[in-house]
């Protein structure tokens, strides 16, 4: 089992910046993939962003490409989503899961997932 804990979010206005955290626990546990979904009232989740276990291999959706970026930290199973020029629209709960089991950008392929952490992009 495994427990992710994310921080970083919060408010900000449009252009700004933020970075989010998420730590997996126990630390004892193989390294993993991870990724980042964001959801909003009243639409699907959106898939936002995905590392690979080594760091090596990134995955963006179009519409963060550019702006955001994921990285791996050097704590075993950390991860970061660096968030420049944000947008109104990236006002959302933005959401860490781990250890997927098929495609990255699905949110289903997902064992693992964190509470959320709030977003909100506004002037």
């Amino acid at each position: 089992q495994v427990n992710l804990v994310e921080s970083g979010g919060g408010s900000v206005q449009p252009g700004g910046s933020l970075r989010l955290s998420c730590t997996a626990s126990p630390r004892t546990f193989r390294t993993i993939a991870m990724g980042w979904f964001r959801q909003t009232p009243g639409k699907e989740e959106e898939f936002v962003a995905a590392v690979s276990d080594d760091g090596v291999d990134s995955y963006y959706a179009d519409s963060v490409k550019g702006r955001f970026t994921i990285s791996r930290g050097n704590a075993k199973n950390t991860v970061y989503l660096q968030m420049n020029d944000l947008r109104p629209e990236d006002t959302a709960v933005y959401l860490c899961s781990a250890d997927p089991r098929g495609p990255y950008k699905y949110v289903e392929s997902y064992d693992y997932r964190g509470q959320g952490t709030q977003v909100t992009v506004s002037s």
